[in-house]
């Protein structure tokens, strides 16, 4: 049996704007990715909202540092034979840091992290797949467009510098944007087809990564 962590943000929950509320089980992407896989795979998501790459935020009641979660996470589901990290988008939020350069930085530093953790049992160190979210759009509702104020361009450029990362540390890279785009509803969050576009997107590439 193979395992997958899908490790991410509110993309990964399944945060659906339109409620607001959550996507059903079936329409999160981790979900589809497990239906696309089938047997002898075993999808595990793991996304919680407002989650960042390696940053503080204490607006929420949960750690959303990707950073300080991972360790325990990977323990938690060991072993693994693929990581897809999704994050950056909440790395936008101007009280975060709007930086898509610091945000590379952040995923990196989760790719030194899964690589440098201790697997055990001789388990061997995961593949790695990392996935820019799609862009930052333009919206109507004013808290969340004060919320990821600038984030609409900045986040643009995540796509590119996430390309580099993965060939500079030898990852897997996939463009989410490219199949999905975010609800004019809020600008940030995915409609059940284009979060099961993702999913469907990641079958083919995870199946070549895990030699399926």
């Amino acid at each position: 049996m193979k395992s997958v962590l899908c490790y991410g943000d509110s993309l990964t929950w399944g945060y659906d704007a339109a409620g607001p509320d959550r996507h059903t089980f079936e329409d999160r992407w981790p979900s589809v990715l497990q239906e696309e896989l089938g047997e002898g795979v075993h999808v595990i998501a793991e996304g919680l909202n407002g989650r960042t790459t390696a940053f503080d935020d204490h607006l929420g009641g949960a750690d959303r540092n990707g950073a300080r979660m991972l360790p325990t996470i990977l323990g938690t589901h060991a072993p693994l034979d693929l990581v897809i990290i999704m994050l950056g988008a909440n790395d936008m939020k101007p009280w975060i840091h709007g930086n898509p350069l610091a945000a590379k930085q952040g995923m990196a530093r989760l790719v030194s992290i899964i690589r440098g953790y201790d697997h055990g049992i001789d388990y061997p160190e995961p593949e790695i797949l990392l996935v820019s979210p799609p862009v930052v759009n333009r919206t109507d509702n004013a808290e969340f467009k004060d919320m990821f104020a600038g984030g609409d361009k900045a986040s643009h450029k995540l796509a590119p510098l996430y390309a580099a990362l993965a060939d500079e540390v030898g990852c897997g890279y996939f463009d989410a944007g490219s199949v999905a785009v975010a609800t004019p509803l809020d600008g940030v969050h995915l409609d059940a087809e284009n979060t099961r576009a993702i999913g469907k997107a990641l079958a083919p590439i995870v199946r070549v990564m895990l030699e399926l």
